[in-house]
């Protein structure tokens, strides 16, 4: 397999989001500092969070990648299976929780990883794998249907204009 090393370019638009005094606070990373699991990771234990951070990588119209820190290590969820056979951070991501797949198993729009990451802030599983499912939907909408539902899309929308 020889997924493709992510570049900065290929960053559509990354964004921490965490809760601070009871409201959401959403930044935009710097996209050559998360072409990596480990530089999103730096980037996002860097932040306060109550609950932990979300970070939000979108790439190349094809894929969004949603991580949440908590305690114990990281939660991570993919939008597009697919992207596990071209993008090296969707490996890296894979590999960091563990999560086992088999090439001949992908299906593209199917979500891989923990699909129930965003289940204590209101969006359940079910949901979450419905928005990713939709092929109408790019991936940077797909991101700020998840945003809305959990109740921060206008401070998205915010963060990624300012970008």
């Amino acid at each position: 397999m020889s997924a493709q090393e992510i570049a900065a370019t290929d960053i559509d638009f990354a964004v921490a989001a965490y809760r601070e005094d009871g409201r959401w606070v959403v930044a935009s990373l710097p996209p050559q500092g998360v072409t990596t699991m480990e530089g999103l990771l730096l980037r996002m234990r860097q932040l306060p969070g109550e609950g932990g951070v979300f970070g939000i990588v979108s790439v190349a119209d094809e894929f969004f990648l949603l991580a949440h820190t908590v305690p114990d290590g990281v939660r991570v969820m993919i939008s597009d299976a697919a992207a596990l056979l071209d993008w090296s951070i969707a490996e890296e991501a894979a590999e960091l929780i563990g999560l086992e797949w088999d090439e001949d198993d992908i299906e593209e729009f199917e979500a891989a990883g923990d699909v129930s990451l965003c289940e204590p802030f209101g969006l359940d599983a079910a949901e979450l794998i419905m928005i990713c499912e939709d092929e109408e939907m790019y991936p940077d909408e797909q991101v700020r249907a998840v945003a809305k539902r959990l109740g921060f899309a206008a401070e998205l929308a915010t963060a990624i204009r300012g970008r």
